[in-house]
């Protein structure tokens, strides 16, 4: 008897080691898991919508595990309050304005809480404060958006096809091009045209502004003529004296132009001498016989100055003459 009951004490020890082991692991695996040995603070987020989230899901903070959520509950039509507990080590690192978002663990994971943003400027979160919720694109509305999106690539593909047939057949301008070989050349050679009028304009862009700059070049005739007020008189000054002697040379050709029709005429001396013969001879022969009459008259008063009852007047006329000569 004693040898079976020490036997059974002993498999019951086993078993007692085996669930007290089995105990303590567990124990520690859940306190791993849920962070039950680590100081806690205690926050909340409402969103309207939490897409099957439910209490021990995990909250993450910049790709980290830093809590789990400790209660999901309704606070009224369309609102529901999820607790969240946070590590208190991490609780320096999120701030009062920080969001909290519903999101997934992998594509098809288990619903989790994202902690996100905040500026370092804000205080930092406490015990039993509320984070801004932020909406959750659901996949309802992700599928809504790609059955959007399904339906404008029908239309555009319909419109495509229509387009391109229309285009096939030469409809259309563009159908007109590629189907005219005319019409494709007309518009090469224009495009040529075109491109050779945008170079000649971009030539004359260059040479425009070539010419502002020397109009703007310190020290040149166009900048003293522009900015110089000194030489811009002196320029007035030679047009205004430039328009005077104009107005002289056009006075003095008005007064030309009447002496030549004077000339032209016979009612002058000069006239008559150009445009009348016969007056030119008779004047011509007045001349002569003046020319004759001086030759007689000079003549004649040799001969008087040779005359007995006057010789002696001249000779005291030349001698008072010489007396004057010599007292010079």
């Amino acid at each position: 008897m004693d040898a079976t009951e020490n036997r059974k004490a002993i498999i019951v020890g086993i078993f007692l080691a085996l669930g007290l082991a089995l105990f303590i692991l567990g124990v520690f695996t859940l306190g791993g898991q849920q962070k039950a040995f680590v100081k806690n603070i205690h926050i909340s987020s409402t969103f309207s919508d939490v897409a099957g989230l439910k209490k021990g899901n995990n909250v993450w903070f910049s790709g980290v595990k830093v809590g789990t959520i400790s209660n999901v509950k309704f606070i009224g039509p369309s609102q529901v309050q999820v607790f969240m507990n946070i590590d208190e080590a991490t609780q320096q690192y999120i701030h009062r304005d920080a969001g909290a978002k519903v999101s997934s663990d992998g594509l098809i994971g288990n619903k989790i809480i994202v902690i996100d943003g905040g500026s370092p400027q804000a205080p930092v979160v406490q015990d039993g404060d509320q984070l801004q919720a932020e909406k959750m694109l659901s996949t309802d509305d992700m599928l809504k958006t790609l059955q959007d999106n399904n339906q404008n690539i029908l239309a555009i593909t319909t419109d495509f096809k229509t387009l391109s047939r229309k285009i096939l057949e030469g409809k259309g301008t563009v159908g007109a091009l590629m189907a005219d070989s005319n019409m494709a050349v007309q518009l090469r050679n224009a495009m040529r045209n075109l491109q050779a009028t945008t170079q000649s304009a971009a030539r004359m862009a260059i040479q425009l502004d070539n010419f502002s700059h020397k109009m703007n070049t310190k020290g040149g005739f166009a900048d003293k003529l522009l900015t110089d007020t000194a030489t811009f008189n002196r320029i007035s000054q030679a047009v205004n004296q430039l328009q005077k002697t104009a107005a002289n040379a056009s006075t003095l050709t008005d007064n030309l132009n009447k002496a030549s029709n004077k000339l032209n005429t016979t009612d002058n001396a000069i006239g008559v001498l150009l445009n009348d013969p016969k007056g030119a001879v008779q004047v011509q022969t007045t001349l002569n016989n003046l020319q004759q009459s001086s030759v007689k008259l000079n003549d004649d008063l040799e001969a008087v100055q040779h005359n007995f009852f006057l010789r002696g007047f001249f000779k005291k006329k030349a001698k008072a003459k010489a007396d004057s000569l010599k007292t010079q």
